[in-house]
């Protein structure tokens, strides 16, 4: 019997979705609009589900290789390096599915490609790079490696996070995100177009908060832009419960039919909401077809996307035409030599003062919270194998360890202890706890004898079971607060107080620290963050600064020879402590590696070549608002920013040196030597940057334009040549990509202000008249006190003001409510009433 069209493996695929779409009735068909699309028996369709979370590592499964999370990635600036990853990544989500076909997807749920405008985001830990270019790179190359290179077959289905304007989690699901055309331009949407234009994603999933007062995921870009630039067809799969919010949390729509309706129309094709009941989607896109919100055909669009990735995973042909489906479980978990590499290129040296590497023999106290303990985080695996930065030193001199916590008891007021037996906590023997104090008020509790964590159960009682804290919802965490009574610990989770207690000093962690680092040749003071606590998803930072800087001061006072590993998710502010410290390294959360990476780099088995992907700033006065997204405006991240960062975006030191020479540029392309003039071989990452000093329009400090890592040997000479294609800016006054004919700096270099080569040059493009006519409001050049919703300017208060540069005069009107000016170059308009609204100016 021949088999049914949809099952040809010979036929295209829109062919065997539109076969397929024909058998299935409409009831059907809305049911596979969820995330957890039921079987389909009477036609052989198996159950299937979207997302699996893989941005550095197959996560929530157990164990498998755990890489350095994604920005320790991209601090690699290696592309093949990030793909090889994205590719290892992919084939043991493959070995996953192979395990269990419908838990485990193979629709993975990354890259996030969010650009870091903020490094006080929650979620800094997900991204790439402050720079959209370096984004847009980096997500192409681990979407790739995920996607699989086959002609027919993907490896997985790789879907980039979250459109659009994402990077604050404090009120996300209600907070708006400004984008005026040219930071939307410039600077959002080319981190997204990169890697769909390339076919290496598949599917995008809109963000939780409103873009301009409208729901990201109601986006017009989601259809306008998204789905332009796709070559083979784009899927949109929501956020997790967001679908709900635009009739719940965010009130946009008044009813879940009407919005479940808008998003079908928008362009979303399946719904990650209510978990695994999928009542509240059907109930509502039932109710939208019947009251005429919705058309029968925008449904089959939508399923026939998702279907469209089925297809192309190859779920549906015989096993022996797929090379995919050949993987087995046999491969998670095996790929920990790609680990260890990609580690050691995470590893980023900030400062040394002629103190590293250090000698084999050295004798090392090796100190602090992160120095024998790897964390995970919410999206990792199981770590298969620990590396601590302890155990790695221990293969290259003698160590002596102190964590540097403080180790107390609580005694209640009555005189018993609190005590833990059986991870069960009450008043009785005396138990020790190690009292980590992570800045914001936040303690965690490990109780010594069982090593496992103060927490609360379910019904809000105290127990000691966790092995570190994590989950959701992170019942660890305690508020200390000082009562007359002595400190009472607010667990913030459970909403419940116990105590008050006295708190007994059994043990001082700096104290014990210093004894330790006093005895030592060096130190190696290791410290950082839990991705878990202060800066997580759902939650943003509130500083900068580092939370152990008393036990860095400390530690350098009683050993100058002091070298501080920075562990941590994000760029720390160090409150002038960078000036006493001789050596400083970071490196992202590196997976089971991290520690034999950090160890080999401190004693020069390799020369460090990492580079930061985010301006480190000195202090939280260095930026804006967190919900300020115009970058323009504000002067943020090292496009825009004219102070003195503690460390520059592109920065990162060796121990070697690189010298470059002979800088030319011709048909778009610059060529430069760059010699190795130093003692070892390494790894330099030549970096070209633009200026645009005659433009009409404020642009950037400096931009990448394109970046090269090459390795020398000692003397080794190599011509680099480096592209020049992202010379355009946005053009407000003709809605497109505008190269201005004009002068162009040209600088090459080791970072963005370590320049070592400039050149001027003469570009042929385009010459932007003034403007005329009429104004549309959201092309303003500068601004004070405004929202945006939609097309439309909002001022928020009386004084409020808007204004247009190199404006032809001509006589001007504006709605009731503002006062226009005019001086012959520009126009300002400022409100005279808050509430004013503006969507042309004529």
């Amino acid at each position: 019997m021949d088999p049914l069209p949809f099952r040809d493996p010979g036929l295209p695929v829109e062919d065997r979705v539109t076969d397929l779409l024909g058998r299935l009735t409409d009831e059907e068909k809305v049911a596979l609009l969820h995330q957890h699309q039921p079987a389909v028996p009477r036609l052989g369709l198996a159950a299937f589900h979207t997302g699996k979370e893989a941005l550095h590592g197959v996560a929530g499964s157990g164990v498998a290789t755990v890489f350095p999370q994604a920005v320790g990635l991209a601090s690699s600036w290696d592309t093949d390096l990030v793909r090889r990853v994205g590719e290892a990544v992919g084939v043991e989500a493959r070995g996953f599915h192979h395990r269990h076909p419908v838990e485990h997807s193979l629709n993975v749920w990354a890259p996030v490609v969010n650009p870091l405008r903020d490094p006080r985001w929650g979620r800094n830990e997900e991204g790439y790079s402050e720079d959209p270019t370096l984004t847009a790179v980096m997500g192409t190359a681990y979407a790739g490696g995920l996607r699989g290179d086959h002609p027919r077959y993907l490896r997985t289905a790789p879907t980039l996070k979250h459109f659009l304007g994402y990077n604050n989690e404090d009120d996300r699901c209600v907070t708006s995100s400004d984008l005026r055309p040219r930071v939307l331009h410039e600077y959002e949407l080319p981190c997204f177009r990169a890697p769909v234009e390339a076919g290496a994603a598949v599917a995008v999933m809109p963000s939780y908060n409103l873009v301009n007062g409208r729901p990201a995921h109601l986006s017009p870009l989601i259809e306008d832009e998204l789905r332009t630039w796709a070559p083979d067809g784009l899927a949109i799969v929501s956020d997790a419960y967001a679908p709900s919010n635009v009739a719940g949390l965010q009130a946009f729509l008044p009813t879940q039919a009407e919005g479940h309706a808008a998003l079908l129309n928008a362009g979303l094709d399946s719904f990650t909401d209510q978990d695994a009941d999928p009542t509240l989607m059907i109930e509502s896109v039932t109710t939208a077809i019947k009251d005429g919100l919705l058309e029968r055909a925008v449904v089959d669009r939508a399923v026939g996307r998702v279907l469209a990735l089925r297809f192309r995973l190859g779920e549906f042909d015989p096993v022996d035409d797929n090379p995919y489906a050949a993987i087995t479980s046999d491969v998670i978990g095996t790929h920990g030599e790609l680990a260890l590499e990609a580690a050691r290129q995470a590893v980023v040296l900030l400062r040394n003062d002629s103190v590293l590497p250090f000698e084999r023999g050295t004798s090392l106290a090796v100190i602090g919270t992160h120095a024998d303990t790897l964390f995970e985080d919410w999206y990792s695996g199981t770590l298969p194998y620990q590396v601590t930065v302890r155990r790695g030193l221990e293969e290259f001199a003698s160590v002596s360890y102190a964590e540097g916590v403080d180790r107390i008891a609580l005694r209640a007021a009555d005189g018993r202890y609190l005590g833990v037996r059986g991870g069960v906590v009450g008043l009785g023997e005396r138990a020790l706890f190690d009292r980590f104090d992570w800045g914001d008020g936040v303690w965690t509790l490990r109780d010594v004898g069982s090593r496992r964590y103060l927490g609360t159960s379910a019904d809000g009682s105290l127990v000691a079971t966790a092995a570190a804290p994590g989950g959701w919802d992170v019942r660890e965490l305690f508020e200390p607060q000082l009562t007359d009574g002595g400190v009472v610990l607010h667990n913030t989770v459970a909403g419940v107080d116990t105590g008050p207690f006295t708190v007994e000093l059994v043990v001082d962690g700096v104290t014990a620290a210093v004894e330790v680092a006093a005895g030592a040749d060096a130190v190696v003071l290791v410290l950082g963050n839990d991705p878990h606590i202060n800066g997580r998803e759902t939650q943003d930072r509130t500083t900068l600064r580092l939370p152990w800087l008393d036990l860095v001061r400390a530690v350098r006072e009683a050993n100058p020879t002091t070298v501080l590993v920075l562990v941590s998710s994000y760029p720390y502010a160090l409150d002038g402590e960078e000036r006493h410290l001789p050596g400083i390294v970071w490196t992202a959360h590196g997976g089971q590696e991290q520690g034999r990476a950090v160890a080999e780099a401190l004693f020069g088995a390799y020369s460090p070549s990492g580079r930061l992907t985010q301006t480190w700033y000195r202090s939280d006065d260095d930026l804006p608002d967190i919900f300020d997204y115009d970058i323009i405006r504000s002067g943020s991240t090292y496009l825009y920013f004219t102070g003195d960062p503690l460390f520059p975006f592109g920065h990162g030191l060796g121990y070697t040196a690189f010298e470059y020479s002979g800088l030319e540029w011709t048909d778009g392309v610059a060529r430069m030597s760059v010699t190795n003039t130093g003692p070892v071989a390494g790894a330099e990452v030549v970096q070209l940057y633009s200026a645009a000093p005659d433009s009409r329009v404020r642009q950037p400090v400096c931009k990448l334009q394109s970046f090269h890592r090459v390795r020398l040997a000692p003397g080794e000479t190599a011509v680099v040549e480096l592209r020049t294609d992202l010379l355009w800016h946005w053009d407000v006054t003709t809605g497109r990509r505008v190269v201005e004919t004009g002068r162009y700096e040209l600088m090459v270099g080791a970072s963005s202000r370590d320049i070592r080569e400039r050149l001027v040059v003469d570009v042929e493009g385009e010459t932007i008249a003034p403007r005329t006519g009429a104004l549309c409001a959201l092309d303003f050049d500068d601004c004070d006190g405004v929202r945006l919703v939609d097309d439309e300017v909002v001022f928020t208060r009386e004084g409020a003001w808007i204004a247009f540069h190199d404006v032809t005069p001509g006589p001007r009107s504006a709605p009731p409510g503002t006062r226009l000016s005019v001086d012959g170059t520009s126009i300002v308009l400022t409100a005279d009433v808050a509430g004013t609204r503006v969507r042309e100016v004529s």
